[in-house]
């Protein structure tokens, strides 16, 4: 019998190819970073052997083999049938007794060791998936399996493991596996359980440690909302967003730079049961709280600050999933990842996207404007617009259309890659559309509200990132010019040039150039862009 279960505490980053890149991480920072007060929730993991001796048990790797070998994966119809024919056999196939049995031990083990932290004498877990080949610095399978949340009972956490073992075969993973030229068969899951943080009574998120969308390094990226993480992730829910400034945090000085209240219409607190499929519900959230921002100052500080100690410990910039505790009001990290799309960049290369339509570039001209959110990128796309409300009318989009949706989830990865630009209602800079968007290198505008009311089926229309924060939506398809420039190759001058800044929502890019500090800030323009109120 291969070793099945392991604790997080006894994990480290030399255990990817043992538990995964998430459980792996989850127990590097259990160690030397609990020591710093970097709070993890406890846990422990099913290994990747585990799942191996699962698949082989009864023949069932046979069957999953044979079915993708006959798979084309570009064919959206045969991977939805194929994909969930083989999730079908995994739910219904049993436990190894072995596995079944260490299982009911480690859990009965970490139900006596929780001791009713959720606040109701009840001791919920969360089980998350973790692939062995996720999270690597070259790739990102972040989101492609399952999370079941608020799971209850040995029986029910049994379920929830074969259904994250199953989920290693979701469309969008079966799909992404073979576009990155990753064997189905070397990619192997573990399953954690990890106790349950109380942010459906509070808050929770995700930051980064860089700026998402120009790869600056010295800022600490926020995004927050009332109640479980899964709605930020998903981008169902448009999160407050805020900045802080590493130097000054590091120097003890005030170093908020921003905030940006969102809508957080909508939290996942717990549902009636915890079964899984039944263990949450959305709920909407009252306007007075919606009207607040969810994190006070002193919170927002003390994140900040687990983040500069997760950073400095991976030594690379960081993906970091955050949950305030709604019964003990304290902050936990409950996953941490290599952020991959920016920290990978060629800081040098400078790439500028501008319209060429003068009349479309002037933003007081708000009639060609169908509709605004927040730009992912810097760049512009072009094409005819495809309203697409479910996964069933995916077939619609083809080779360079403009996808418009309300939301998207890893469900939507084998069509997301068509497009030109993507657009949705919901979401913030942290969410799916958002961290896809960046992957593929395309330009997308989350959180617009109304776009799918407002953006007619196949009307052409021109989406722009390239004007700051605000990404818009043109009636039309406009041109546009790419300029690139290569700032190492730019010979040293006997002069010190400094920037002028007019829009502070382009100061991050803006840094990137050559320069030797701000020789003027505009007031007249921030005040105008950024306040928009006057000063009398």
């Amino acid at each position: 019998m291969t070793e099945s279960i392991v604790w997080f505490k006894s994990l480290s980053l030399s255990d990817v190819a043992r538990v995964g890149g998430k459980n792996a991480s989850l127990g590097e920072m259990l160690g030397p970073l609990s020591g710093r007060g970097v709070r993890v929730p406890d846990g422990f993991a099913t290994t990747a052997s585990a799942y191996r001796e699962f698949l082989q048990h009864e023949g069932l790797e046979a069957r999953v083999n044979k079915a993708l070998a006959a798979l084309d994966v570009d064919d959206v119809a045969a991977l939805a049938a194929t994909a969930g024919q083989i999730r079908d056999w995994l739910v219904a196939a049993p436990f190894p007794a072995a596995l079944r049995q260490g299982i009911a031990t480690a859990y009965a083990e970490m139900q006596s060791r929780m001791g009713g932290h959720d606040g109701q004498g009840g001791g919920a877990v969360a089980v998350r998936s973790s692939a062995t080949a996720e999270d690597l610095p070259d790739a990102s399978f972040a989101g492609q399996q399952e999370t079941f949340l608020n799971i209850g009972g040995l029986e029910n956490v049994l379920v929830a493991i074969k259904r994250v073992f199953a989920s290693l075969y979701n469309d969008r993973a079966i799909a992404y596996r073979a576009h990155r030229g990753f064997s189905h068969d070397r990619v192997a899951l573990s399953a954690g359980v990890q106790q349950m943080v109380r942010s459906d009574l509070g808050a929770s998120g995700v930051m980064f440690t860089l700026d998402t969308e120009t790869g600056f390094r010295d800022a600490i990226f926020v995004t927050a909302a009332y109640g479980l993480g899964e709605t930020v992730v998903q981008g169902m829910v448009n999160p407050d967003e805020y900045y802080v400034y590493k130097p000054a945090l590091r120097a003890g000085r005030p170093a908020i730079l921003s905030r940006a209240l969102g809508d957080k219409a909508v939290k996942m607190i717990y549902g009636d049961s915890d079964a899984p499929g039944r263990s949450v519900k959305t709920v909407e959230v009252e306007r007075e709280a919606r009207d607040r921002f969810c994190l006070g100052d002193a919170q927002l500080e003390e994140l900040a600050r687990h983040a500069l100690e997760i950073e400095a410990h991976y030594r690379r910039p960081m993906d970091i999933e955050w949950a305030l505790d709604g019964v003990d009001n304290q902050l936990y990290i409950v996953q941490a990842r290599p952020e991959t799309v920016e920290s990978r960049a060629d800081a040098h290369v400078i790439e500028r996207y501008a319209l060429k339509d003068k009349s479309a570039a002037v933003e007081t001209i708000a009639r060609e404007i169908i509709v605004q959110g927040r730009a992912i990128g810097q760049k512009i796309g072009a094409g005819k617009a495809k309203v697409v409300m479910s996964t069933s009318e995916m077939s619609q989009v083809g080779e360079g259309d403009v996808l418009v949706t309300e939301m998207t989830d890893p469900d939507w990865e084998p069509i997301m890659k068509r497009a030109a630009a993507i657009v949705t209602d919901r979401g913030g800079r942290t969410c799916h559309a958002a961290i896809i968007a960046r992957e593929l290198g395309i330009p997308a505008i989350v959180g617009c509200n109304d776009a799918t009311r407002r953006i007619a089926q196949d009307q052409a229309v021109t989406v722009s990132c390239a004007q700051g924060d605000t990404g818009r939506v043109y009636e039309g398809m406009l041109d546009f010019e790419v300029r690139r420039a290569d700032a190492g190759a730019m010979p040293e001058i006997p002069v010190n040039i400094m920037l002028n800044v007019a829009n502070p929502g382009r100061a991050f890019a803006f840094s990137r150039l050559p320069n030797k500090g701000v020789g003027l800030a505009r007031l007249e323009f921030i005040i105008n862009s950024m306040i928009g109120i006057h000063p009398k």
